[in-house]
């Protein structure tokens, strides 16, 4: 402490720190901007449409595959392109699941399969067609095609991993 004319002055030190209004104001601005990006997250989160389609395509698909190799015994999808139904062969109508994933589905409201191509012959006007997946893990040589609310994707079924394979219909 320093006497200065009778009277003790404390040295203040100059300290920084935030206010209660400027912390309330940053916690304000977080707040809006999450609350915007809340439905756009619970919006990308949610399948819907097409992402539904093809997630749940590829779910049938694996789970073919899955029981082919895990049963040892050739097992078939069947597309039903005239009313966009597919399932494990033997598995229920509607939303089926089975260990965590799809094995009986119908496409989404809008969407259709333009094209159910197996070993090059093309089944979409016809009333089913059967992909086999084998005990190997390949499967028989198939190109879905999906198309609805503006938007088109290829399922390509690789025939040496089993696989599906999605891209834009341009590759």
């Amino acid at each position: 402490m320093k006497a200065v004319f009778g009277h003790t002055f404390l040295r203040r030190r100059s300290r920084r720190a935030f206010t209660l209004i400027e912390i309330m104001v940053v916690v304000a601005i977080i707040g809006l901007m999450a609350a915007m990006g809340v439905p756009a997250m619970f919006r990308m989160l949610q399948k819907e449409g097409m992402r539904k389609a093809v997630s749940d395509v590829e779910d049938v698909c694996f789970s073919a595959r899955q029981q082919a190799i895990f049963t040892r015994q050739k097992t078939a999808v069947i597309f039903f392109p005239q009313s966009g139904k597919f399932n494990v062969e033997g598995a229920g109508g509607g939303a089926v699941k089975q260990n965590g994933r799809v094995t009986s589905s119908t496409l989404p409201d809008g969407i259709q399969f333009a094209m159910v191509d197996i070993f090059h012959k093309d089944y979409a006007e016809s009333d089913w067609a059967r992909v086999f997946f084998y005990p190997d893990g390949t499967a028989d040589e198939a190109v879905l095609v999906l198309v609805g609310r503006g938007q088109t994707r290829k399922i390509n079924i690789d025939y040496v991993t089993g696989t599906p394979e999605v891209s834009d219909i341009n590759r």
